[in-house]
Parts: C-alpha cells; structure tokens; sequence
C-alpha cells in the first residue's frame, strides 16, 4: 500500500442554533449596550441553543453536511472525532452521542478537549491517521454548547460565547495535485491554567470545592488572555510557516479562532497581514470556541472567498492555554 504525502479537506459543514441572543437582549440582563460590547469585541449578536436541544443533534447536522459536501457517505467514514470542552455529560462522550445519531455502526469515536483549540488538535490527530494509513476517511467536527455554561450575570464574559458546529471529513490527497495540509503545529502551556476555565464542572470534589452551591460557570482573566493570543498567533504561525518552509506573504488567508475582534486586529498587525487577507466573522457568531475555526473555514469556502489554490493559515488558541497553526494549499 502506497502511503498519501498528505491528507486534505475533502468537505465542509456547519450548523448553528436558530436562537439568536443580540447585543440588545443582553442589555437587558446586565449592564452593558450594543455599542459597548462591539467597540470591544466585534461582536453584534451570537446563536443559542434552545433549552430543549441537544449538542449532538446539532453535531450530527455539521457532520452531515460536511459528508454530503465530501460526495461520501457516512459508511465511508472510519472514525469520527468531536473536538468539545462543553459537552452534556462526562460519560458518554459527546463522539459516541454523535455517532448515534450519525448511525455510523461501531465505527471508533472519541472526543478531544482542548478549549477553543480544539478543532487543530483533532485536525492533527485526523492528519495523521491518514497519512499513516490507519484511516482512510476522518470525520473531525469542531462544537459547543457554551451557552450551558455562560454566566449571565457577568458581563466580561456572557457578552462573548455562543453555540455552534463546524465539521470536516479529513481524506488523502491522492489526486496527483499538491493540496492538501502542508504543515500543523500545537502547542500548550499550563501557567495559563487558571486563567480560562470552567468553575465546579467536577461535582465530584464535593464539600473541597469553593463553588460547590454554584453551577458550573465560564471564568476568564481576559487581560492576561489578551496578551497571550497575541504573541501565540504569531509565534505559531511563524514556526507552522518555518516548518514547511513558507513565508508570512505568501499567507493568500488568515482563518483565526473567532475570540474577539482586538485580539485578531492585533495579531494581524503584528503579523503585517492586510484586512482583506483575514476572515472575520465573529459579529454573527461571537466566540464559538472548538466550532470556530471550522465554520469560519466552511463560510470561506461556500463563499468563494477560500479558492483553489490558495495558501490557507488556520490558527487557534484556547484555555489550558492551548494554540495551533495549521498551513493548507486548497
């Protein structure tokens, strides 16, 4: 069996809930307003999952779609990953959940938690199986259901998450043409542990736990993530650029996570990459955390934005912190 030089995207798909939660209808729950939140983030509004929805119906749908785009069919796909740091519960994971709605058999699923990096983490993994022939057909899907999670009271971050699903299948480029992933790195750094996570997500600390009689809640040191994702972006993508031996100007797109507008109008700056060379479009969605990079890569496809041939750079950064870089020629 001859082995692929490299995977690539074979298809795209995204799913995002119907609810929409605006900037207005925050005002109304804390004090904040629409002009506050924008010159801030960037962000106008963001979907939220309806109390009766489940996160894996809405990762089934990404997956379909992005089978449905691949011209495969779920039979045709040999794992499926979900990358999530938002799941419904500990056990099953979200991936077996999913499978069963995808009715894909006893096909191998599994989860990935890496936060808002999480869809380069299974991008990787994903890369890697096929290149090493374990796999032939990867289906990875980036999806939270952060809204579950999001303290309303608290305007430094209630103001920034939503809910949503970006799905990939990962195949081999066998076609004869040079697309495909050309390089991926990641990255963690522990000394940022406290700075993005989820306070009482494990009941199981009982009366030790500080937040034992509140629900689980998103906390943020928002400064100090700032500064972080700035120098990541760049330095990761610098070294991803490196490794395949690139350069930052034949960067033709920058498809960031969707964190915050500031920090993805400082990183390209610092990155001397032009408006028109960088896909934003946290104003519809706000921060989608795993979902974000794979639906803003499905919106420049479907798009035309992302075109044939294109030198693509995916960067990602999250709690733990987590970061990544990813180089695709579509």
């Amino acid at each position: 069996m001859t082995l692929p030089t490299r995977s690539r995207i074979l298809g795209l798909g995204a799913t995002v809930p119907e609810q929409k939660l605006t900037n207005d209808d925050l005002a109304k729950m804390v004090d904040t307003n629409d002009e506050w939140i924008v010159t801030r983030t960037g962000i106008r509004e963001r979907r939220i999952m309806r109390e009766d929805e489940k996160l894996s119906v809405m990762t089934a749908d990404a997956c379909r779609k992005a089978v449905a785009n691949s011209g495969l069919t779920i039979d045709d796909i040999d794992v499926l990953i979900v990358c999530t740091y938002t799941p419904e519960r500990l056990c099953p994971s979200a991936a077996c959940e999913t499978q069963g709605e995808l009715g894909m058999g006893t096909k191998p699923a599994f989860d990935i938690n890496a936060a808002c990096s999480g869809f380069m983490y299974g991008l990787q993994v994903a890369d890697s199986m096929v290149r090493a022939g374990v796999y032939r057909h990867v289906l990875v899907v980036g999806a939270e259901a952060q809204s579950r999670y999001v303290d309303y009271t608290d305007r430094g971050t209630c103001i920034l998450f939503g809910d949503g699903a970006g799905a990939v299948v990962v195949g081999p480029s066998d076609d004869g043409t040079e697309t495909g992933v050309l390089s991926i790195l990641l990255g963690a750094d522990a000394r940022g542990n406290e700075l993005i996570t989820i306070r009482n997500a494990c009941p199981g600390l009982g009366e030790k736990s500080p937040y034992k009689d509140t629900p689980p809640y998103i906390a943020m040191n928002g400064r100090e993530v700032y500064k972080f994702a700035v120098r990541a972006v760049g330095e990761v993508l610098d070294n991803v650029l490196a490794q395949a031996g690139l350069t930052r100007d034949e960067v033709d797109l920058l498809i960031p996570h969707q964190a915050n507008i500031r920090i993805i109008e400082a990183a390209a700056e610092r990155l001397g990459l032009e408006k028109d060379r960088v896909v934003v479009n946290i104003e519809r969605y706000g921060n989608t955390a795993a979902a974000s990079i794979p639906l803003t890569l499905e919106e420049a496809a479907t798009t035309g934005r992302l075109k044939s041939g294109m030198l693509a750079a995916l960067v990602g950064f999250g709690g733990g912190f987590t970061y990544g870089a990813c180089l695709i020629r579509w």
